[in-house]
């Protein structure tokens, strides 16, 4: 990563810490730094230091499960370091562990002052993002507790209480003030000639909200004992492919990254339920979108994972109108939120819908896992939510006043509500901005299987003949509508979406990749649309640029006008395959597979779309989230689409 931050994730709670295992403390810029626990920085700084002095680096953090540093004090040539540092560093469920183990290279007794400078400023992490906007927190504050074996820091607002306590075994000597707000534990240590004293640091989170503490292992190896048993089970019983080690290198890389990433959920009736979040560090969290792709990725190798998140969207699905949410009847959530900011109301994200695909692509999964599962128990259980998506899909989406779903640019929230949601991400070759409504044409694709989806369920599952009749029809009309309204002859290629007054918006977008894994396309279409990804215009070597790159719209590190996205690669492939444009699909895979080995078998949510002709290695997008869980399961979507080959 660019600016030097590294991860440590499991569920809601994530860690980012420089080289040397350090916290800066520093608010804004691309990278949140801090121990995060749903959505709130409770620890927003931790410093080290050795004698009065910031050690320096001498083995940096390298990105894995547990973080661990070497570190020795400034010197020459000359001056051989007095003694060694060794900084092991882990997260679990709401719990920071790190051992500090410093190491005498003198062969006489010595003693050294050991100090970590902590503190906890619980900011929402929407405030760090950098957008430049404030928020009011009017009689909100802080404290600190001093303890037997640490120091407590507090945060009140209202009914918001959050905690974050440092503790240390053995415990400091003193807690100092700083000035700052943060608070000093010091420690003077004798060391034996090479003799060696550990510190044992355990910060502990509870967030508003918490019911329990957390539990807090001894160390960091026993947290990594914890996660590496997790990510076994995960992993158990999944066939990788033999033939193709590259590509089970990245389907077990995966399934670990996926295993770190489960949030706690609810389901209709209460139940708990563990869902993929979206991603470290900006969205670790329940996304609609996000779950339900990964799902689909992994069904047929982890369908747990679909058992779980479809219960949760139907515990959240809109049975109102909510003007600030863009919440609907029937429409399944786009985000969830726990924090200080989403609590008050001052962003809308508690429970924000402000997504034009997640509630097809609920159906789609809903059709998909009954299937492969055969578990018509979940069709049964969630018939009025699937019934009522269908409502929203016809009536607020637009599907029978438009003839399309339909979105709007929500002023408080996304201007746009497909996949590609960032400001400007649907434009014209040109890049000028559509006006009005947009009609984005994957969520056409999706809204396309969703319907014939369900009236399988409605025909096979709950009897209902004349409901499936009717949405097999709606299905058939809006393939004939699309082909007639978004097919651009000229250019033998789907328009990226329509505008407000039916004219399209007519940059060539990888989007059309969806409409072949969705099936709308007649196969003529399909084929042409298949080809023309892997002319050299989309496909970059690392994958299918999300714009071609000669029009004008295009940037190789626009965030969606250039960049390459894996989950839009994996969608890609398995339409390619559903085309039988088998050849094409196995160069998509062996470009995603050849970029996930480059990054240690990890895909990241984005690559710049700079072409492997010039450039030989991936190029990193600077705001990248290092865990993904779409890219996570990429790789299990190419072994689906491809096989081992």
């Amino acid at each position: 990563m660019t600016d030097r931050h590294h991860l440590l994730v499991h569920g809601t709670t994530f860690a980012a810490v420089g080289d040397g295992g350090d916290i800066s403390g520093v608010r804004g810029g691309g990278f949140p730094a801090g121990l995060f626990v749903r959505d709130a920085r409770h620890l927003s700084r931790w410093q080290l230091t050795v004698d009065g002095a910031v050690p320096e680096t001498l083995t940096p953090v390298a990105d894995s499960d547990a973080a661990r540093c070497v570190l020795v004090p400034r010197g020459g040539r000359q001056e051989p370091p007095a003694y060694t540092v060794f900084r092991e560093q882990a997260v679990i469920d709401s719990v920071f562990v790190e051992s500090v183990r410093v190491t005498s290279n003198r062969p006489v007794p010595t003693t050294v002052r050991i100090a970590v400078t902590a503190d906890a400023d619980f900011t929402d992490q929407f405030e760090l993002r950098s957008d430049h906007r404030t928020y009011a927190k009017t009689g909100a504050l802080r404290s600190r507790r001093i303890l037997d074996d640490g120091v407590e820091f507090g945060y009140r607002r209202g009914e918001w209480h959050s905690r974050t306590t440092v503790t240390a075994d053995p415990p400091p000597d003193g807690v100092e003030e700083t000035g700052t707000g943060a608070r000093r534990l010091v420690w003077t240590l004798g060391l034996e000639p090479h003799g060696s004293a550990e510190l044992a640091l355990r910060v502990a989170a509870r967030p508003h909200g918490a019911v329990q503490d957390p539990t807090i292992p001894p160390s960091p190896a026993a947290a990594g004992e914890r996660l590496l048993a997790m990510e076994g089970e995960f992993m158990e019983g999944v066939a990788f492919p033999t033939g193709w080690p590259e590509l089970a290198a990245a389907c077990a890389r995966g399934l670990s990254d996926l295993a770190a990433l489960q949030v706690p959920a609810a389901g209709p009736d209460g139940e708990d339920l563990r869902v993929p979040a979206a991603g470290a560090p900006w969205f670790l969290t329940l996304l609609g979108r996000d779950a339900l792709l990964t799902s689909l990725f992994a069904l047929p190798y982890r369908p747990g994972l679909a058992a779980a998140t479809l219960p949760a969207l139907a515990a959240t699905q809109a049975t109102e109108v909510g003007t600030r949410s863009v919440a609907q009847p029937g429409k399944i959530v786009h985000e969830v939120r726990h924090g200080e900011l989403a609590h008050f109301g001052q962003v809308p994200y508690g429970r924000y819908y402000g997504s034009v695909d997640a509630t097809p692509l609920f159906l789609v999964l809903l059709g998909a896992y009954v299937e492969h599962t055969g578990d018509v128990a979940m069709a049964r259980r969630l018939e009025a939510h699937a019934r009522a998506a269908i409502g929203w899909m016809l009536d607020h989406g637009g599907l029978t006043s438009r003839g399309y779903l339909v979105y709007r640019a929500d002023q408080g929230g996304l201007a746009n509500q497909n996949w590609k949601d960032s400001p400007g991400a649907i434009c014209s070759a040109d890049g000028s901005r559509p006006t009005g409504p947009v009609m984005a044409a994957g969520a056409q694709g999706y809204a396309y299987d969703a319907l014939r989806r369900t009236a399988h369920l409605a025909r096979t599952v709950w009897g209902d003949e004349v409901y499936a009749a009717l949405l097999e029809q709606a299905a058939g009309d809006l393939r004939d509508r699309f082909q007639r309204d978004f097919w651009m002859g000229d250019r033998s290629f789907p328009a990226l979406a329509l505008d407000g007054e039916g004219r399209q918006v007519d940059a060539l977008a990888s989007d059309a990749g969806h409409l072949l894994w969705s099936g709308l396309l007649d196969k003529e279409y399909g084929e042409l649309v298949g080809r023309r990804l892997l002319e050299p215009d989309f496909f970059s070597g690392w994958g299918v640029r999300t714009l071609a790159a000669d029009q004008a719209a295009y940037h190789p590190m626009s965030y969606h006008r250039g960049s390459v996205w894996p989950h839009d690669n994996a969608l890609i492939t398995l339409g390619l395959a559903r085309y039988g444009l088998h050849d094409e699909a196995r160069a998509v895979a062996h470009a995603l597979v050849d970029a996930a080995t480059a990054t240690g078998h990890r895909l990241p949510e984005v690559l710049a779309g700079y072409g492997r002709d010039t450039h030989p290695e991936p190029v990193p997008y600077p705001h990248a989230c290092v865990r993904e869980s779409r890219s996570a399961a990429t790789p299990l979507a190419l072994l689906t689409a491809v096989g081992g080959a």
